[in-house]
């Protein structure tokens, strides 16, 4: 939960709902919610758990406004963390509520249950001409790392042992030349 948004961890049931595109029961979604990139998120989701079971917390989670409940978008992870600690990130709102600063709270709140929860790195990666989703994921703390001529690589680790880390706080990597940025999934485009 942050100040203004809500981070829902979908189920499998509502995560089938959201790939359908028609809401469940007990959903409140705002107009336009869900679009083609939280359909897509959501179907991933669903096949993760088919394979390998409910990833939760490393699951997918729908952007809900604290004020009324509404669901204005999701974000989350691409799966559990890999051999060094690392996951990718993706995100993405409706367009009536980009540039209010949502989604960059959103992925701020994933970034800190991502810590919490003894990640070592989270990537995430926009289209070259997906300004804003790039600024969402440099606004919420993470570095640019990379580009190739698709893609803009972003990155956030934390460091065992530094100070920030002992503090609870992140320390991003200074994206050094070399890096390889592994893209795994691109942030929905426009964030």
């Amino acid at each position: 939960m942050t100040t203004r948004l809500v981070l829902h961890p979908l189920t499998p049931a509502e995560a089938a709902y959201v790939a359908e595109g028609s809401p469940g029961p007990d959903a409140h979604w705002a107009p336009d919610y869900p679009n083609d990139g939280d359909r897509a998120g959501a179907r991933h989701f669903l096949e993760h758990c088919a394979d390998t079971g409910n990833p939760q917390p490393f699951g997918a989670y729908e952007i809900r406004l604290r004020e009324d409940g509404h669901a204005i978008g999701g974000v989350g992870f691409h799966g559990v963390p890999d051999d060094q600690g690392q996951v990718t990130i993706g995100y993405g709102l409706i367009p009536a509520m980009r540039g209010k600063g949502y989604a960059s709270e959103a992925l701020r709140a994933l970034l800190e249950l991502a810590r919490a929860a003894g990640v070592a790195s989270v990537k995430g990666d926009a289209d070259l001409d997906n300004v804003a989703s790039q600024h969402v994921m440099a606004a919420a703390g993470m570095h640019f790392i990379g580009e190739d001529d698709r893609l803009r690589y972003f990155r956030i680790d934390w460091t065992a042992g530094s100070e920030a880390a002992r503090e609870g706080r992140a320390t991003a990597t200074d994206g050094a030349t070399g890096s390889d940025p592994s893209p795994q999934v691109s942030a929905r485009r426009p964030s």
